[in-house]
């Protein structure tokens, strides 16, 4: 029988998620698009050919008809959307963050715990790109020895007007500080953060870089500039006592033209992850299957390790000096897991 999905929330994110799951899903059932705008859901429906539309997510999640949900409605909705869902009993695949708070956080863990599964998948899809996979791969087969230091930058053409530094902390940089705690099989115990002063630090999408130290000894940096005018672009470095793994994004073509020879950048951040997404969705549509959760794949717990380094970021901003993480108890729920 096919698994009949609900997508909640019908924007940039929910559109995309929709066609992953008409095109590349066998298998799933796309039974409703729920959005605030019935015209927005309706345009999504139509395009992919889904059953349904709604606009009230939280009927959409307890639904007769639908047997898991997809939530890719604005970020203040993930936690109360993912405790909505866990209620009734559903599998749901969460866009990040789970939440910006920390105590928000707990709240999906406490009620999962309850339960006595887990419930929420959540979407930090780079764990499933191919070039993270085969660095991480390459750490875990033991050919670069001991993990020394991570680098990560994370660039995007043009902030939104009202995008802050703060912002490049709590909804930017989560997605480095969830990879590279995937990669190095670590957590974090302290992060400081800089912003160069040659940038007016209230400017619209003022960068910021990061120094983590983990718990077992690496540094990890983050740089996050997002008004960096040419492309978007993540690029990243593993290096280890023995050598070093670079990231590699898909590159489809290069041209050479008026005397140049150069590579195009994408706008955003689709082109760079599209394959990671697909994976991540098989994956989250396998879970609903067989309900076993998928290794790879980040949990609520893994949301609330994200937001603890942000909430912790934000200190660090704030006090111009490194800020201890500290940690609550890992539940045992989420010990079973080979991850940090």
């Amino acid at each position: 029988m096919s698994i009949r999905l609900a997508i909640v929330g019908a924007g940039v994110m929910g559109a995309d998620h929709a066609r992953i799951v008409a095109e590349n899903l066998p298998g799933a059932k796309l039974q409703v698009i729920c959005d605030a705008s019935p015209e927005r859901a309706r345009k999504v429906a139509d395009d992919c050919g889904a059953v349904d539309v709604a606009t009230d997510s939280l009927d959409t999640i307890r639904r007769s008809d639908v047997d898991a949900v997809l939530i890719a409605s604005p970020d203040e909705t993930h936690a109360p959307l993912s405790l909505a869902a866990i209620e009734a009993g559903k599998p749901a695949l969460c866009e990040k963050p789970l939440s910006q708070s920390t105590r928000e956080c707990l709240a999906v863990i406490e009620a999962e715990t309850g339960r006595g599964r887990r419930f929420v998948q959540l979407g930090f899809m780079r764990r499933f790109d191919p070039s993270y996979a085969e660095m991480k791969a390459a750490l875990d087969a033991g050919a670069l020895g001991r993990a020394i230091m991570m680098h990560n930058f994370h660039r995007n053409v043009e902030a939104p007007a009202n995008f802050t530094g703060q912002m490049a902390i709590t909804n930017s940089a989560p997605h480095e500080f969830d990879v590279a705690r995937f990669v190095l099989g670590a957590d974090y115990r302290s992060i400081s953060v800089f912003q160069p002063s040659v940038v007016d630090a209230s400017k619209t999408g003022a960068p910021v870089f990061m120094v983590l130290e983990t718990t077992t000894g690496q540094l990890v940096n983050v740089e996050i500039n997002n008004n960096a005018a040419y492309g978007y672009d993540v690029r990243g470095e593993l290096v280890g006592e023995k050598g070093s793994v670079f990231l590699n994004g898909p590159i489809h073509a290069r041209y050479h033209l008026s005397m140049q020879s150069f590579e195009r950048y994408a706008a955003d951040w689709r082109p760079r992850f599209a394959e990671a997404y697909r994976l991540q969705n098989r994956a989250f549509l396998e879970f609903v299957r067989s309900g076993v959760f998928p290794s790879v794949a980040a949990d609520a717990w893994d949301g609330y390790c994200a937001a603890l380094a942000a909430e912790s970021g934000l200190a660090a901003l704030a006090a111009g000096s490194r800020i201890a993480i500290a940690m609550q108890v890992k539940p045992a729920l989420y010990r079973r897991s080979k991850q940090p």
